[in-house]
């Protein structure tokens, strides 16, 4: 789990970069909708593994990177997709699952919001 909060809670700063370097408004958009999506749905979550485990280890992640145009912000999130996928399937409890259903369905939104509506 400390592996998929420290990439999303990362993803919050990150995708605000992004959003302050297109000159696309749509992008510009749909990365506000994420910033300001993910943080209460991460911070739920790891109030929920905290409760039940104890406290998490935050792990360190590197530093940003710039908007290099709509492929390189597509591949970031899809990076980040994969992490999450990958990692969710060492987690049992259900209602853990059921709040890493909601990242994922902001990440996705976001992928269509960037994809289709440039």
């Amino acid at each position: 789990m400390e592996d998929i909060l420290s990439v999303l809670f990362h993803s919050r700063t990150q995708s605000h970069v992004f959003h302050l370097g297109t000159d696309s408004y749509s992008q510009h958009i749909a990365l506000q909708k994420y910033y300001d999506g993910i943080v209460d749905i991460v911070d739920g979550l790891a109030e929920s593994w905290q409760g039940k485990y104890g406290k998490i280890q935050f792990k360190a992640i590197g530093g940003l990177e710039q908007n290099e145009g709509l492929e390189s912000v597509i591949s970031y999130f899809e990076k980040i997709l994969k992490i999450v996928v990958e990692k969710r399937k060492d987690i049992k409890e259900s209602y853990i699952q059921n709040q890493i259903d909601n990242v994922e369905q902001l990440i996705y939104s976001t992928l269509y919001l960037l994809k289709e509506l440039k």
